[in-house]
């Protein structure tokens, strides 16, 4: 039977109730995005609540985290209870085109579905979770765009070959990409994910590269220092 619950250094997920569980993506994004001004942050379909437990580790804002799944928002209620961080995260039940805050985010993230128009499982929990009808990109961008302060950064982590239609969702709302990570499972192998940060006034855009494992279960040195913070062992 599959373990309920993945250990960090400083905190535990449990992942029974979700869809969708603790998996490399949702590290990458936690690890990865932005929080240098971060005093606000929004995870957007939080799930386990990993990413915002990985958020509240690497700066001091206050967060919040949405999900239109309510087991999954149950869950992360219960991961942030027995967390460090506690009284800085707030999780709600919400679709967030229908949400609204007085405050602007400084940061945004989110790791969202990424099945589009491909034959789904019977499962409708993960469905939600995976699959991009709940939450296409172009309302994750609109959305994004409508809650991120005019000098904050909203980062994602979604498969490259949809890279091009998460640009053109991004422009339409005058979001930039800024910064993107091609992430590579192996040396040699083509990106199956990227990283994508995006502001509203951009002089540039960075592009980097970053391999995973040099061979199985022996990972890069770029991938164990974007990671050390979180992971017991490597």
């Amino acid at each position: 039977m599959p373990n309920p619950y993945f250990s960090f250094k400083q905190f535990t997920v449990y992942h029974d109730r979700c869809a969708m569980k603790v998996g490399t993506d949702g590290v990458l994004l936690g690890a990865w995005a932005d929080v240098a001004s971060a005093r606000h942050v929004l995870d957007i379909g939080t799930g386990t609540g990993l990413i915002s437990l990985m958020m509240a580790q690497r700066c001091n804002a206050q967060i919040k985290a949405v999900d239109i799944d309510a087991d999954a928002v149950e869950q992360a209620r219960g991961n942030v209870a027995a967390s460090p961080w506690k009284d800085r995260i707030e999780v709600e039940l919400q679709d967030i085109g229908h949400f609204t805050s007085e405050a602007l985010f400084d940061v945004i993230v989110s790791n969202p579905p990424y099945f589009a128009d491909s034959l789904k499982c019977p499962d409708g929990q993960r469905n939600i979770a995976r699959h991009t009808d709940s939450l296409d990109f172009d309302k994750l961008a609109e959305s994004a765009a409508r809650l991120l302060h005019p000098e904050g950064v909203f980062s994602v982590i979604i498969p490259t070959d949809g890279k091009e239609f998460f640009l053109r969702a991004a422009t339409r709302y005058g979001l930039h990409l800024s910064h993107q990570t091609l992430i590579h499972t192996t040396p040699g192998a083509d990106p199956k994910r990227v990283l994508l940060a995006f502001k509203f006034s951009v002089d540039q855009c960075v592009t980097d590269n970053l391999t995973i494992e040099l061979s199985r279960h022996v990972y890069s040195e770029e991938y164990i220092a974007l990671t050390k913070d979180f992971y017991l062992r490597m």
